[in-house]
């Protein structure tokens, strides 16, 4: 009996056409089967899941005797012709984007991999094959084996080119195989949807014209080329909207941005209008929020707010603010959305809800292959202290970066290559196919919501102006952009489709043409054409520097004990580390035997009372949890168990969350992930602890242009604490400076606080005023540079007292120096360590009474009042000096200098006590540091030192 091997598959059961040789190859194969199913090939597999083992009947379907044996070589060249079209199938699915028509302005090679020759089939040899195993999720769908791989070919090299191969999780694949496979063949837009779609395509393209025509030589950073941007971001907020999402909160660079704010934000075309025109424009729109800052920023940086209503439902849209920095907003945002689904307000960890926010950034393609920003918001997404539930990306593909064309901005086929190492699923679609583009769209949020993870899309169009609109790009790209100007607009793509379609006339498209540019038109005539009165930069900043008002930070000495014993009542079943319980026991003798708090035993209780107050906290960082020094030790872990045990999370008294997680190894991403998160969640006190203090130079842009400006530049309030730890102990270079002066030179008009603190009771009051002030309109980021051998010296610890007392002093005077000031001849100004270790070696402060040292504690704001009330007390002083670790050229010195200078007596100069200029933060070598410091304290605290009487 000769019969076709694949007929047989699609009759009924194939075995009982098997004998012999043929048969006993196929119980071989089974029985490797049974041991691991990825040793068969896979048209076997199929077999094998449908009908079982292999076995011998003994009649056929009619009940005639089967005698007749297969020919083994025609059995088994059926078989390698089915091998081959299940490998054509896979390879279609794998390298079709290869193949897609995914570039609008030329088309990508065909692909040999994905030809019937390259596997030596021919139509007639796939027509045999069943089309239920080719696609069997579309059983019944397709006549025959060829029209299967045919319409798999249309699926997968069309307008969108799908990548998800690369995925590590076997059901992730399967699910998208399932929606593209069935999805994308069949899906087609109403008619009035293609049209809300070509009316949201003409407007985001009038406006820019618009503009083009009337503000001539304006820069706006044009979207066109990629308007479909425009209706893709919308659609996600209507998504949102329908599945329930409260905050869709999106990061982009600049291009797009305003046609971003006027239609998905709707920011009035008034409002955008007039800041062209540099004229007045007020916001009566209860709905529509944008803050701005005393200073400001150009227009294509700003950021709104916009509470959309969708039906009966609201969603709130937050463009951030992002200056040309790029890619560094990206975890700006994730921050925002993280801060939105957390609940702070109860004890405990704070419980995340990944459905209250939806994260979309949209990067670059340029900047999304080249920066590194990139990666490590990637790498933190599936982490417990960063996850946001699954961002959306998009990148905006000009297939250009300046005037950078992609073979000489990356290494790889895609600027979206290096998201497969995240195991991120991919989607290429045309921008020149903007139904194909919302398709994708839904698709990439139905993924989102179903694994909760990233989804990257490559929304590929081009340019059609230059980088800016002074930008002449035929010098630099001209085969590029004689390209473009000879292809049509997106609109116009678009149009010509729907009228080939008869979705209406070309009257009709002309009507919506008009009506888009009439109001933007009228819009324009509306706005008030007299240019505002320019100010001066005095007059931007009059009003807006606030001082820190008086805040009561003490505690009474029974809370204090009672939340310290609490701290310490582990349950019982917990099994610490055994040295770290009897360190961690000594904090109760501190209450029962008068003894002394150290640093982290300060922290410790500055934030129970802080939860107690209900204040939440976040505290991450390298290592933060235990601290890099072993200081903190914030969470217990069970050495039998390995579980997590964190004291502040279980406190009863605890009115809000206390979160404290080990961050990635990245400065910039988490850093920017923190600041977002404090602007979003601003009655939460937010820390962010670098492991040493030098290591935020990783973050130097987010400290630079968003923790130090953010506030003067877009009315950005920030609560923030950067914990950096300084200190000179003779570990080199890398481990000795937090670049003190690189905060107070960026400090003015009160943007943030600098502190460089000596004692543990300052560090508990400093925190505690801080918290304090969240949420009110004096609240600015706090800049700690933390202590590392001082962490446990009793030089540096404090007195029960001294919390229950008093509060945060700017300065402080050291004690039994000055007592008699008319024989004061030196004044010695420093911060920090170097002040406690000068305080050691004045044994016999009576020994010294020509001398008196200031501690200045809080650097900047400057504290001009309490240091001019000591320095009036000296009425013989000789000599001011300011005293410091760092090199000349670095710390304090450069900042202090001119601001002391200008309080002391006439005539009398500052001198300096410290490192000499120097390249490098410190020398290398431990003994060379040793020699130097006691080279600075006994210039400092030697009488015959002082320059006046030398």
């Amino acid at each position: 009996m000769n019969r076709d091997v694949d007929g047989m598959i699609s009759e009924g059961n194939p075995w009982h056409d098997f004998l012999g040789l043929n048969l006993g190859y196929l119980i071989e194969q089974y029985d490797l089967y049974l041991e691991n199913p990825d040793q068969v090939e896979e048209s076997l597999k199929v077999l094998f899941a449908k009908w079982g083992e292999p076995q011998v009947e003994e009649t056929s379907v009619t009940g005639t005797a089967i005698s007749t044996e297969l020919s083994p070589t025609y059995v088994l060249n059926k078989m390698k012709k089915l091998v081959q079209v299940m490998k054509l199938a896979e390879n279609i699915r794998l390298y079709g984007h290869l193949e897609a028509d995914i570039y609008p302005l030329e088309k990508q090679e065909k692909q040999e991999i994905l030809t019937l020759a390259y596997y030596g089939l021919t139509e007639s040899d796939v027509r045999e094959i069943p089309a239920d195993i080719i696609c069997p999720n579309l059983k019944g769908n397709f006549s025959d084996g060829l029209s299967a791989i045919q319409y798999l070919k249309n699926v997968y090299t069309g307008k969108i080119g799908f990548e998800f191969q690369h995925l590590d999780d076997e059901k992730e694949k399967d699910w998208l195989k399932n929606k593209i496979e069935n999805q994308f063949g069949s899906k087609k837009f109403p008619v009035e949807r293609k049209i809300n779609l070509f009316e949201s395509l003409v407007a985001a393209e009038s406006f820019e014209q618009f503009i083009h025509k009337m503000y001539v030589g304006q820069k706006r950073f044009s979207v066109e080329g990629l308007e479909t941007l425009v209706p893709a971001l919308d659609e996600f907020v209507q998504l949102a909207g329908e599945n329930n999402i409260e905050n869709v909160m999106i990061a982009m660079a600049h291009r797009g941005r305003l046609n971003v704010l006027a239609h998905v934000l709707g920011k009035p075309y008034e409002a955008l209008l007039s800041q062209f025109q540099h004229s007045k424009w007020e916001n009566n729109d209860p709905d529509f929020f944008e803050t701005v800052g005393h200073t400001l920023d150009v227009k294509y940086h700003l950021g709104a707010v916009r509470n959309r209503k969708l039906g009966n439902k609201t969603v709130k849209v937050t463009l951030a603010n992002n200056p040309s920095h790029l890619e560094f907003v990206d975890a700006v945002v994730e921050g925002y959305a993280r801060a939105a689904q957390d609940d702070r307000f109860k004890k405990g960890a704070p419980k995340q809800d990944v459905n209250k926010a939806l994260p979309i950034v949209v990067h670059g393609d340029s900047a999304f292959a080249g920066q590194g920003i990139v990666y490590e918001v990637f790498n933190f997404a599936g982490t417990e202290a960063y996850h946001t539930g699954g961002t959306i990306h998009i990148i905006a593909n000009n297939v250009i970066g300046f005037t950078t064309e992609g073979h000489e901005y990356r290494s790889t086929r895609y600027s979206s290559d290096s998201a497969k190492g995240y195991h991120v699923p991919i989607f290429h679609v045309n921008a020149d196919d903007p139904e194909a583009s919302l398709l994708v769209m839904q698709l990439a949020f139905e993924y989102r919501q179903t694994f909760h993870k990233d989804v990257l899309i490559d929304l590929i169009g081009y340019r059609r102006l230059g980088h800016n609109e002074l930008d002449e790009p035929m010098a630099t790209n001209p085969v590029l952009y004689n390209k473009i100007k000879a292809h049509p607009t997106i609109t116009e793509v678009y149009k010509k489709k729907l009228l080939d379609e008869k979705i209406f006339t070309a009257e009709k498209a002309k009507e919506m043409e008009t009506a888009a540019w009439n109001k933007l038109k009228q819009a324009n005539d509306r706005i008030d054409k007299q240019v505002k009165e320019v100010p001066t930069i005095a007059e931007l900043q009059k009003g807006a520097v606030k001082e820190f008002p008086s805040v009561d930070t003490t505690v009474d000495k029974a809370t204090l004990t009672a939340l310290n014993k609490a701290l310490l009542d582990w349950p019982k079943e917990l099994k610490a580390f055994k040295k770290l319980e009897r360190i961690l026991g000594r904090r109760l003798e501190v209450f029962e035997k008068k003894g002394k708090i150290d640093w982290g035993h300060a922290e410790a209780l500055a934030f129970a009372t802080i939860l107690k107050d209900g204040k939440p906290i976040r505290l991450t960082g390298e290592d933060s949890e235990r601290g890099t020094f072993s200081h903190r030790n914030a969470v217990l872990t069970d050495v039998e168990t390995g579980e997590k045990y964190i004291p502040l999370q279980h406190l009863d008294v605890a009115n809000a969350s206390f979160a404290i997680h080990n961050s990635t190894l990245s400065e910039a991403g988490i850093l920017g992930f923190e600041y977002g998160y404090s602007v979003i969640a601003p009655e939460t006190l937010v820390l962010w602890e670098a492991q040493f203090g030098d290591f935020a130079n990783g973050a130097q842009v987010i400290i630079d242009q968003f923790i130090s400006a953010g506030k003067a530049k877009w009315g950005e309030s920030s609560g923030l604490v950067m914990l950096l730890p300084h200190g000179y102990e003779g570990q080199g270079p890398e481990h000795s400076s937090a670049r003190l002066e690189r905060y107070l030179q960026l400090a003015a008009e009160n943007n943030w606080t600098v502190a460089n603190l000596s004692n543990s009771a300052q560090y508990f009051h400093i925190l505690r005023r801080q918290a304090a002030l969240l949420k009110t309109e004096y609240i600015r980021p706090l800049i700690i540079m933390t202590p590392k051998s001082l962490l446990r010296n009793p030089s540096a610890s404090s007195y029960v007292e001294e919390f229950t007392n008093g509060g945060f002093q700017p300065i402080i005077e050291e004690p039994g120096l000055g007592i008699e000031p008319e024989k004061v001849e030196r004044v010695i100004f420093c911060t920090g360590r170097l002040a406690v270790e000068l305080s050691e070696h004045l044994k016999e402060p009576e020994k010294y009474k020509w001398l008196d040292i200031i501690r200045v504690e809080e650097l900047y704001p400057f504290p001009e009042k309490q240091i001019n009330n000591i320095l009036r007390k000296y009425k013989n002083l000789k000599e001011v000096v300011w005293a410091q670790d760092e090199p000349k050229n670095m710390g304090a010195w450069s900042y202090m200098q001119p601001r002391l200078q200008e309080l002391v007596p006439k005539g009398l100069p500052v001198s300096y006590i410290g490192r000499p200029f120097m390249a490098s933060p410190s020398e290398g070598d431990p003994l060379v540091h040793k020699k130097e410091q006691e080279r600075i304290i006994r210039e400092a605290i030697t009488l015959d030192a002082i320059l006046s009487t030398k």
